[in-house]
C-alpha cells in the first residue's frame, strides 16, 4: 500500500504538470478577452485580437484585430474605435458611432442597431431586431418538445387502455 501512494502522487504531479503547460501552449500574444458576466472594454490605446462576451457588454474605443460577439449583452464601437472583423450581437443591442470601422460584417439578431451615417461598415449589415426572434427561437422547440412529449403519452394510454367486454 506504500508503495501505490507515491506512484498516485508522481501520477497527480504528472497530470497537474501536463494541464498547466498545455494551457501556457494554448495562450497566445494575441490578447484575446472573453468574459462571462463581466464587461469588456477596450481603450482607445489598446489593441486586441477577439472579444466575446456572454450576458455582458463590450465597449470598443481602440481597434480589435478580429471579431466582436456579445451573447445576451449589447456592443458599442465609439471614438474612432475599429474592428477588424465581424461584429455580432445576439440578444443586445449595437450602437456604432460617428467615425467607427467595422471592416467585416454586422449581425444584429434580437436587438436594435443604432448606426451612425458616419459610420463605415465594410460587410454585410443585418438586423434580425425585436424580441419576436428571441421568442421564436427559444419558444419554439419548447412547443415542438411538448407537442412530442404528448404524443407519446396518448400514444402509451391507448395502448395501455383495457379493451372492452364484446356485447352478449
Amino acid at each position: 500500500m506504500k508503495r501505490g501512494i507515491p506512484l498516485l502522487r508522481v501520477l497527480f504531479t504528472c497530470l497537474f504538470v501536463c494541464a498547466v503547460l498545455s494551457a501556457a501552449a494554448f495562450a497566445d500574444g494575441s490578447h484575446d478577452r472573453t468574459q462571462v458576466g463581466h464587461s469588456i472594454t477596450v481603450g482607445p490605446d489598446e489593441e486586441i485580437n477577439e472579444a466575446t462576451c456572454f450576458g455582458c457588454s463590450i465597449r470598443v474605443r481602440g481597434h480589435v484585430a478580429g471579431d466582436v460577439t456579445a451573447f445576451g449583452g449589447s456592443v458599442v464601437i465609439e471614438d474612432q474605435g475599429e474592428v477588424a472583423g465581424d461584429a455580432t450581437v445576439f440578444g443586445g443591442d449595437l450602437r456604432l458611432d460617428s467615425q467607427v470601422k467595422v471592416a467585416g460584417d454586422v449581425t444584429v439578431f434580437g436587438g436594435r442597431l443604432r448606426r451612425d451615417p458616419a459610420a463605415t461598415v465594410g460587410g454585410d449589415v443585418t438586423n434580425f431586431g425585436g424580441a419576436g426572434w428571441m421568442l421564436l427561437i427559444f419558444a419554439l422547440p419548447f412547443v415542438v418538445f411538448g407537442a412530442f412529449v404528448w404524443l407519446l403519452i396518448w400514444l402509451i394510454r391507448r395502448l395501455l387502455r383495457p379493451a372492452a367486454p364484446a356485447p352478449a
